[in-house]
């Protein structure tokens, strides 16, 4: 980080615009020093092990190495909609692609069908994870409990260990920036972080997916789904323009609404520790109805979340 920030300070200063939560110029791309950390060091520990099961895929690496340039790419000089989805539809679907014919999510439905369900929600993930890094320590406060679990599930054996130790680096990478995006932040992530972090993050939970978790893998990211997609849904039915900057989410009305960022920030902490807590005990038990009830009990929390963030903070 501080070697970049002398380049991003010249070539990818961040100007205030509809969607942002500060006025003054700063600069964007820190995301870069975060991706190459979480490569570098993911690759470092795991290529000595050589089985199958510690491997980072190539592609998985490729694809991450090309959302990050063209993140960076757009920090830079604004890439219009068109060019950005069809080159994240690429990075997703190189990853859908690898992977093995017989993992089957739901295996009565058909094949096509669903892996153009999970080129549709791979890119939907990508960008939501773009759209809610909007304000100082949001993506740090959701990604990390994120990462949290992913490698108690990695010790248990629930996850593979190439996809924990993805999970574990990203986690320290993140934490390591934290102190430069702590309100007021000095850096942001820029596209060049938060698009390839959501790229790893939809393929360490899409293993967990495969793995026979499906619940635990809505519930560490519930509140930016559902964050991201009510607010997307509202913009959609009253008729605007979706793919333009706008400071509708939820966490965003909570700074509008009285809530400081620490306030917005904290606050989707613990609610994803919580999350992480009832993600971990769906992985547990058996019955179908527990998994329920955990998913159900989450999407509680949550809801109560955005409810608060949508309402002005009270006055004492």
């Amino acid at each position: 980080m501080w070697l970049l920030m002398p380049l991003l300070q010249r070539y990818a200063l961040a100007k205030s615009n509809a969607r942002s939560s500060h006025i003054i110029p700063t600069p964007q791309g820190g995301g870069i020093a975060v991706i190459a950390a979480t490569l570098m060091v993911s690759i470092a520990f795991l290529a000595p092990s050589g089985s199958i099961e510690s491997r980072i895929p190539t592609t998985v690496v490729l694809a991450t190495l090309f959302m990050a340039a063209l993140g960076a790419a757009d920090d830079i000089k604004s890439i219009s909609v068109l060019p950005r989805l069809i080159g994240q539809g690429l990075a997703v679907g190189s990853i859908v692609l690898i992977v093995p014919a017989e993992l089957r999510i739901i295996p009565a439905c058909p094949f096509w069908i669903e892996r153009g369900v999970l080129l549709l929600a791979g890119v939907w993930f990508v960008n939501l994870v773009n759209f809610m890094d909007g304000i100082d320590w949001m993506t740090v406060a959701e990604s990390v409990p994120i990462t949290i679990a992913l490698v108690i599930f990695g010790y248990t054996g629930v996850l593979s260990i190439g996809a924990t130790m993805v999970a574990a680096t990203l986690g320290g990478a993140l934490l390591g920036f934290a102190p430069f995006n702590r309100p007021v932040a000095k850096v942001f992530l820029g596209d060049a972080g938060s698009l390839p972090i959501g790229l790893i993050l939809g393929w360490c939970l899409l293993m967990l997916v495969y793995q026979g978790h499906m619940v635990a893998a809505l519930l560490l990211p519930l509140y930016y789904l559902a964050d991201a997609t009510l607010t997307m849904l509202h913009r959609l039915f009253a008729g605007e323009k979706v793919w333009t900057a706008h400071r509708s989410h939820f966490y965003q009305r909570a700074t509008n609404n009285g809530f400081s960022v620490l306030n917005v920030v904290g606050t989707v902490f613990c609610l994803n520790l919580a999350l992480v807590v009832l993600a971990i005990t769906s992985t547990l038990v058996i019955s179908p109805a527990a998994k329920i009830m955990a998913l159900v009990v989450g999407a509680m929390l949550v809801g109560l979340a955005l409810f608060t963030f949508s309402r002005p903070r009270p006055t004492q």
